[in-house]
């Protein structure tokens, strides 16, 4: 097994469990991590996942080891990383907390998630140009959606690596943490997001997401027709009588 799984309270903790080899993200660890996305995501009780790796690495890129070997063929045969396309299918929030080394394919990853806690240790980098190749797992365009193109291009072209406080700075992170805190803090604001209605947080996770590919006009145009839909779930009805009543609402995900 390649990841640690623990689920409480709504919330899914995956851990990368390779540290032989720093958490290195081989197709075996894939299929397992995608596999246990899809599992929990249909599930009615979890509202969010977090992933992490270790104390001193996230993942410290694509296992260099399995593919060094394969030819042109070998990889346009499999569309290899394909699978982890897997990821944007994944409903349900995804919160990556970063500490340690988050390189290459491990950078990729935490960019799959939804939003970034880094932790005040956490070093991200696209080293790729290093070992002759480029980003194969989306790195060129989620870190320049994220970071712009002049921040993108210095950390693909030079492979240096950007800490923490830069990586908020830049617009990569959303928090950082003392990392003695960042699993702690992370596991409560998922705890946060699990509380509330499932339909509701999965649409606006999708509207956020619309923002990234769609002209504004359209996107707020779908925004609010998701919106409107709402209205036909139990969790607004429950949701809107608790807010008048001046109490907790007791959300049941439909």
């Amino acid at each position: 097994m390649f990841i640690n799984t623990e689920a409480a309270d709504g919330v899914v903790v995956i851990r990368l469990n390779r540290p032989e080899k720093h958490n290195a993200l081989n197709d075996a660890l894939m299929r397992e991590l995608t596999q246990t996305l899809m599992e929990y995501d249909d599930n009615p009780d979890i509202g969010c996942f977090v992933l992490t790796g270790s104390d001193r690495v996230f993942a410290a890129g694509a296992d260099i080891s399995e593919m060094a070997a394969m030819s042109y063929q070998d990889m346009a045969a499999n569309d290899y990383f394909s699978g982890w396309e897997t990821i944007d299918r994944i409903r349900t929030p995804i919160i990556a907390a970063v500490s340690g080394f988050a390189l290459g394919g491990g950078c990729e990853l935490a960019m799959m998630c939804d939003t970034i806690f880094a932790g005040e240790s956490a070093r991200f980098g696209q080293p790729e140009l290093t070992i002759g190749v480029i980003p194969g797992m989306g790195g060129s365009q989620r870190l320049t959606k994220l970071v712009g193109k002049a921040k993108a291009m210095d950390m693909i072209l030079t492979s240096r690596k950007m800490d923490a406080t830069e990586a908020e700075r830049a617009g990569l992170v959303s928090r950082v943490i003392p990392d003695y805190r960042l699993l702690e803090e992370t596991i409560e604001a998922a705890k946060t997001i699990a509380s509330y209605s499932k339909p509701a947080v999965a649409l606006a996770k999708e509207c956020v997401l619309n923002a990234e590919k769609l002209p504004v006009n359209e996107g707020v145009r779908i925004e609010r027709r998701l919106f409107h839909g709402l209205f036909a779930t139990h969790d607004q009805k429950e949701g809107m009588s608790a807010f008048v009543e001046k109490r907790k609402p007791q959300f049941l995900g439909r």
